[in-house]
């Protein structure tokens, strides 16, 4: 078994699909306002429409590894993304920050060590 992706159920594709193609640094498949899969190395990131969709999942987080929080952090501040828990270390050895996306899904980004 493959696990492929996830799907993020909205009332605004196009608006939740901007947010990630730019948190990021990635693009869609299409600019639809129904569906839309965000492209990353790994796994898809699927966008559903659902005029009936709450906001947010409270019990569930999305996790990116990416080459340096440090970095990270500082370029997402700048693109107005308010953070929820700035980068920190965490006793299973990543650094990581958490941020809501539009909709309110927690998203982590983290990083590990540089082995040398």
């Amino acid at each position: 078994m493959i696990f492929e992706g996830i799907c993020l159920i909205t009332n605004d594709v196009k608006r939740l699909s901007e947010f990630y193609q730019k948190v990021l640094q990635t693009t869609s498949d299409s600019d639809d306002d129904i569906h839309q899969e965000i492209k990353t190395r790994g796994a898809f990131l699927s966008i559903l429409y659902c005029d009936q969709a709450t906001k947010g999942n409270p019990y569930m987080s999305m996790a990116f590894t990416v080459d340096d929080v440090d970095d990270e952090f500082v370029r997402l501040k700048r693109l107005g993304i308010k953070i929820i828990d700035e980068p920190t270390m965490r006793p299973w050895g990543a650094k990581n920050m958490r941020f809501c996306d539009p909709d309110g899904n927690f998203v982590v980004f983290r990083s590990f060590p540089k082995k040398t």
